[in-house]
């Protein structure tokens, strides 16, 4: 039910953004991939929402953000919240980037809702869209198959290729892994990749 997922995110916005506005597990590795990245870097956020408190983080720090959301409600929080960045209403599998466009990219809590194909595909876009000694990091499911989780009382899909397979598609990406763990337990227990284009 991947197809789903947009009209998902979009009836439920707002409670997705009330939760996801008090909540920061993961913020260890922002400050991780923050730490990376130049001063005022232009950074690429895939499935932004709102733009809490992940872009908020990013911002705070000095760096320019252009966030692509398929959610017209979210894009319009995130509008309204850092007007002064880039928010880009549209389905991140039909963004087009450009080559060497970024010093960082994101596909936080979005890249999994994709079936796995598509998710290949992305991977390699992130390839050709960072910039040489940019950084990206995603999260994951920690083996190959589909979950089904639950938001708001109805199936949310998750899906995920294999450690190895995503190993193999970021090195033919010609994207190196700097830290990866699998099932963190100190972030909500997302897999979690960092990733370099060196």
């Amino acid at each position: 039910m991947p197809h789903r997922i947009i009209d998902l995110y979009q009836r439920h916005a707002a409670a997705f953004d009330a939760a996801r506005r008090n909540s920061f597990p993961e913020r260890t590795w922002f400050e991780r991939f923050e730490r990376m990245l130049p001063a005022k870097a232009e950074l690429l956020d895939l499935g932004c929402g709102g733009g809490e408190p992940i872009a908020r983080f990013l911002i705070d720090h000095g760096h320019h953000v252009t966030g692509v959301d398929s959610s017209p409600t979210l894009i319009k929080l995130a509008r309204t919240r850092f007007a002064r960045h880039n928010w880009i209403e549209a389905d991140m599998m039909r963004f087009g980037g450009d080559s060497g466009a970024y010093d960082g990219i994101l596909a936080w809590s979005s890249l999994f809702h994709l079936e796995v194909d598509k998710q290949e595909k992305l991977i390699r876009r992130i390839g050709v869209w960072l910039r040489k000694g940019g950084v990206a990091l995603f999260n994951t499911g920690p083996a190959n198959g589909v979950a089904m989780g639950e938001f708001e009382g109805e199936e949310l899909y998750h899906a995920s290729l294999s450690q190895i397979e995503y190993r193999t598609v970021l090195a033919e990406s010609g994207l190196t892994v700097v830290n990866h763990v699998s099932e963190d337990a100190s972030c909500g227990g997302f897999t979690v990749w960092l990733v370099g284009k060196m």
